[in-house]
This record gives C-alpha cells, sequence and structure tokens, in this order.
C-alpha cells in the first residue's frame, strides 16, 4: 500500500452546489408528467435517491418499477443538461483540489449518483487530469451510510483507509467515512446545518478553510 496521504471527494455538495440544478430538473420532471414537487417537498427528501423521491412525492399516480427507472433516467439527463448550461462549481473546490495535488495527495471521488453526472461535473470543474479514481454508483451495491464507496476509493488510490479523508455534506456521508476508520470534514453546503454534520472531525461552511496543512493533520490525528 502507498503510504501517501488521500482525499476521497464526495460530489454534489462538494465539488458542485448542485441543490438548485437538481431541485429544477425534478420540476422539469413533473412538468413533463403533469406533476409539481415544490419546495418544502424537495428539502425534506433531498439527499435520498431519485428512485426514492419520484417513488414517494408522487405516490398518487402510482408508477411501477419500470417507469420509476425511466423517470429516474429523464431526470438526470434533464440534471445534466441543466449543469452543462450553468455549472455553480463549489467555492474554492477547484482550488483546493489544485493544492492537495501540487502537495502530492492523491485524490478521488466517492459518489453514489450515476457515473455520467460524475463525469460531468469532475470535466466542467477542469480538474479531470487530478484524479486518480472515481467511485460511481454503478461499482457498489450498498450506498452510504455503509462504507462501500470509500473503501473502494481508497483500495482504488492504493492506500489504506486510515491514510484518507473524505469530505462528505451529508451526515450518512460523515457516518460511511467513519466506519471506513477515514478522518472526515462536513462542508455546510445548500440544504446542509452544521448540527447535521457535527460527528465530522472537522466541519466547514467553506471549501477556502481548508489547505494541505489542514488535512494532513486530520489524517495523522486519526492514526494516533
Amino acid at each position: 500500500m502507498n503510504s501517501k496521504p488521500g482525499v476521497i471527494f464526495d460530489v454534489d455538495g462538494v465539488l458542485v452546489d448542485s441543490y438548485a440544478a437538481h431541485f429544477l430538473s425534478y420540476q422539469m420532471l413533473g412538468q413533463e408528467q403533469g406533476l409539481s414537487i415544490n419546495a418544502n417537498q424537495f428539502a425534506t427528501y433531498f439527499g435520498r435517491t431519485t428512485r426514492e423521491t419520484l417513488a414517494e412525492v408522487w405516490q398518487e399516480r402510482g408508477f411501477n418499477e419500470s417507469e420509476i427507472a425511466d423517470l429516474d433516467t429523464r431526470k438526470e439527463k434533464l440534471f445534466r443538461e441543466i449543469l452543462v448550461k450553468e455549472f455553480p462549481a463549489m467555492e474554492g473546490a477547484g482550488e483546493l483540489v489544485d493544492a492537495l495535488h501540487n502537495a502530492g495527495f492523491r485524490l478521488a471521488v466517492g459518489s453514489s449518483g450515476p457515473p455520467e453526472n460524475v463525469a460531468l461535473i469532475v470535466k466542467q470543474l477542469g480538474r479531470e487530469h487530478l484524479f486518480h479514481s472515481r467511485v460511481t454508483g454503478i461499482d457498489v451495491i450498498r450506498g452510504k451510510p455503509d462504507p462501500q464507496v470509500f473503501l473502494i476509493a481508497a483500495e482504488r488510490l492504493g492506500l489504506s483507509p486510515h491514510h484518507c479523508l473524505v469530505i462528505e455534506d451529508a451526515a450518512a456521508g460523515i457516518t460511511a467515512a467513519a466506519t471506513a476508520n477515514m478522518a472526515t470534514v462536513g462542508l455546510v453546503s445548500t440544504g446542509r446545518t452544521q448540527d447535521e454534520l457535527a460527528t465530522a472531525d472537522l466541519v466547514v461552511d467553506s471549501l477556502r478553510e481548508l489547505n494541505p496543512i489542514v488535512i494532513r493533520q486530520l489524517i495523522e490525528t486519526r492514526q494516533a
């Protein structure tokens, strides 16, 4: 195993401020289907899988599994179309990736989202060449808070879990990373609160609060 430190980035809410784009894509899908989703409903289900959200918010339509799968595919396509037109990179994301790469960290993304979404977001961020590994929804059979996604990312980086730190914006992701024995940073992104992320080793309001020195110290503290 490599002894270099590694950082695994969640994608939605960490590399891209995707809250508004996800809400808009649900609204657009709803218009196509003669249905609606309001801001409170979206906030309630934010962080759940698209299929769960579609099945529960629009349960009166009684969509079967095949229809839900087709709607899921359509919703994510609409989401990507929105991001191509306007990409809301998370403040400081590109600079942090650059700084970590320059400091010798190995970098990965670990997301349960569709691979097409992850590929687009990394491309739009302009840092494709700096990530050594990507893990997406097609690579895992158990979603967060199960640690599978992060354990696979560490393995693909050639690192032991205790040499890695995960940056997450969701409580389930923080739990997953801690279960994998990785250091954790909770990022308060749109739709999240500090209280939700309180179990992280460090909670920040902006990626600009992070740098290679801070991250290395968090990893070393977890190892101690």
